[in-house]
């Protein structure tokens, strides 16, 4: 462990301060408050619950309802915390920076690095959902093509400048919020009036008809909190983007508060209405169930435009991950804890050696797509979700720390802060260790394999920090 320095005067300021520079250096602040407030927005918005609420629907029913709640009020807390922090000290590093700072070395380098396995899984998730969306429109078309094309231009957008980064993502953001807007009117207007949907009447009657509301059972339903999880990924995504921030003590807690308001709203809420418009049975993992519904009420090219929305989505999700990793990367690298060209920044203060080096591991998703198209998915939303599980479990217990040396008097606390702190962070904290177990008693394979995984990425992660202390003492040395 070790000690956090010596707190600035001013707990909220930002890090233009003369004297705390740290791997901000060299970034622009480029984003502004209508940015970062979609940012935030549309992080909370992904393929996770736009093409992977379908197919958990078809496996669990109505009950699934249950594991979104749940996780949502996990994300509630992790979201506080990671507020708190970013208040204490914005830094584009995020959580790398407070697990360093508050936990130890070491922790900064497991958190980043299991953070960057996040976004592996999640951005061959999210070129792969392209894939599957763009297969509805031109079904021979190979789906591996559209994630490499899809790939191809989202790295192009991260290597121009932050600011072009936060005008893609906030129009992407805005098409997602729309679609969800027009869902949620839709869909209250379809079970209002009871309104024929396809074959069915849309209604209340939906979430109990068809097996009951747990048709599965509550223990199937559990065993779906893995996938739930990788739902909520990017919900951090306004932390990493506070060191390009202007005026992060105004614009962070109002970003914050946006995305959990909407947790609520977006999430349970439509998943919610999609159980009432449409029996859960109606659902699949093929397509998104938001193009099921608007396919099914018989409005023409109503499917496709919704089927173009979930493509932005997809195509945001991966933009988003690209751009933090490269982030966390470059923070890695200048504590000597990555590669070190993943440093190097381009003339339009974009790290282009970390995006470059996110971009190349990306390939192997297309070649995933390539090889089990049926599978790809699957896989990468379990590999996704451990590392979501490490860095909501580095932020709540960096938070924690954080805590403790204020009541030591080491640090001053902002005044916007974690709730029920620290019993919600044990309890959160056993939650996500909870989902991680559930996951060997899955039945699907990919989940089990990603359980089965941590010993190996524990034993990674223990070398490389190795090879990370051994390359510090010899430098030392010399």
């Amino acid at each position: 462990m070790v000690s956090a320095p010596d707190p600035p005067n001013d707990s909220t300021a930002t890090t233009d301060r003369p004297g705390e520079q740290g791997s901000e250096e060299g970034y622009a602040a480029g984003l502004g408050n209508r940015q970062v407030q979609m940012i935030a927005m549309g992080g909370a918005i992904g393929v996770g619950l736009f093409l992977g609420a379908g197919g958990l629907l078809k496996e669990m029913g109505p009950g699934i309802i249950l594991s979104y709640l749940g996780c949502g009020i996990a994300v509630f807390f992790v979201m506080r915390a990671l507020g708190e922090l970013v208040l204490y000290r914005p830094v584009s590093g995020s959580f790398v920076e407070y697990a360093r700072e508050f936990i130890g070395p070491w922790a900064g380098f497991a958190a980043g690095w299991m953070y960057w396995v996040n976004w592996v899984g999640s951005g061959v998730a999210e070129i792969t959902a392209a894939g599957i969306y763009i297969g509805k429109w031109f079904p021979e078309f190979p789906q591996w093509v559209t994630a490499l094309l899809s790939l191809l231009v989202l790295l192009g957008v991260n290597l121009l400048s932050v600011r072009l980064f936060g005008e893609l993502e906030f129009w992407f953001s805005v098409i997602k919020v729309l679609a969800i807007v027009s869902f949620l009117l839709v869909g209250t207007w379809l079970v209002a009036t009871g309104a024929q949907v396809g074959e069915t009447t849309a209604g209340v009657s939906n979430l109990f008809d068809h097996g009951g509301f747990l048709p599965m059972g509550l223990p199937v339903v559990l065993m779906s909190l893995q996938g739930v999880i990788f739902a909520y990924a990017s919900m951090e995504m306004a932390g990493i983007a506070a060191g390009e921030t202007r005026n992060p003590a105004k614009v962070m807690p109002r970003a914050i508060n946006s995305v959990i308001a909407r947790i609520a709203l977006f999430y349970v809420g439509s998943l919610l209405l999609l159980c009432m418009v449409l029996p859960w049975t109606a659902y699949s993992g093929a397509e998104s169930p938001f193009v099921t519904v608007f396919s099914s009420i018989g409005v023409p090219w109503a499917g496709d435009i919704m089927n173009f929305v979930v493509l932005t989505a997809a195509l945001s999700s991966c933009n988003s991950g690209l751009y933090s990793t490269g982030r966390i990367l470059r923070s890695l690298s200048l504590n000597g804890e990555a590669p070190s060209f993943t440093a190097r920044m381009n003339a339009q203060r974009a790290p282009y050696g970390a995006v470059l080096f996110t971009a190349a591991v990306f390939l192997l998703g297309v070649l995933l797509n390539y090889a089990v198209p049926d599978k790809a998915f699957e896989i990468a939303t379990s590999i996704s979700s451990l590392g979501v599980i490490a860095t909501w479990a580095a932020l709540l217990y960096s938070q924690l720390r954080m805590r403790r040396l204020a009541k030591l008097g080491r640090l001053q606390r902002p005044s916007y802060r974690m709730p029920g702190s620290p019993y919600t962070n044990w309890i959160v904290l056993g939650f996500l260790a909870l989902v991680l177990v559930l996951a060997g008693f899955s039945s699907d394979v990919a989940a089990r394999w990603s359980l089965y995984a941590v010993p190996l990425l524990i034993v990674a992660i223990w070398f490389g920090w190795s090879v990370v202390r051994r390359r510090a003492g010899v430098s030392r040395a010399g």
